[in-house]
């Protein structure tokens, strides 16, 4: 049954215990090349330098190329509900709340793919 993560952390801990941490990078790097922003994590990077690359990569992309942004979180599928309730107000905290939102939906693919 599929678990709701609280946060980068418990989803990691998810995609490890159900052996699925390297089909979640894959996803990750695929959606992210496919919005032409491609990310490039290796498969044996460590989870913590993993959200860190991916926030830093959000954190940029919100920054610099918003019309990039979109267009990923669009492809990714990414709740715009969910984006609508996060606060812009520090841009470090909202790029790291969208890290979660897109590692979420990232893992929800990949559990799902597996599962079914």
């Amino acid at each position: 049954m599929y678990i709701q993560p609280v946060n980068i952390d418990d989803l990691i801990n998810q995609s490890e215990e159900n052996h699925l941490y390297f089909k979640l990078i894959e996803q990750t790097n695929k959606d992210f090349a496919l919005a032409n922003e491609p990310i490039d994590i290796p498969l044996d990077i460590f989870p913590f330098q993993f959200k860190e690359l991916v926030h830093e990569k959000m954190y940029r992309l919100i920054q610099y190329k918003f019309a990039e942004y979109l267009n990923l979180l669009y492809i990714i599928d990414v709740s715009e509900s969910e984006i609508k309730k996060l606060d812009g107000s520090d841009l470090v905290v909202l790029a790291e709340q969208v890290t979660f939102l897109v590692l979420k939906r990232e893992w929800q693919k990949v559990w799902f793919r597996n599962k079914y």
